[in-house]
């Protein structure tokens, strides 16, 4: 008889520690919630990079696109344009 309590004893232990306890099963399900959240913005930053990386092969060698950016970034003009200021 007291085998068998010592034995439900021992297994609702270790069923409370597999499930409870450091890398249980609830730390298993935090973990991969967490995982799951990074792998999102691992993809969001590498789609990012992949732009920037766009960007910057046009402003390397494509001409019109620099002079696009210099307009409407950095506001500079071209010589024979027409400026407008309002008054405000």
């Amino acid at each position: 008889m007291k085998v068998g309590r010592y034995l439900i004893i021992f297994v609702l232990l270790m069923g409370t520690i597999i499930t409870f306890g450091n890398r249980g099963l609830v730390d298993n399900y935090l973990m991969r919630e967490r995982l799951a959240v990074l792998r999102k913005y691992n993809q969001e930053l590498s789609s990012n990079n992949l732009e920037l990386r766009k960007k910057i092969v046009l402003l390397r060698s494509n001409l019109p696109y620099i002079e696009q950016v210099a307009r409407n970034e950095l506001g500079m003009i071209k010589k024979g344009d027409l400026v407008y200021r309002s008054a405000e």
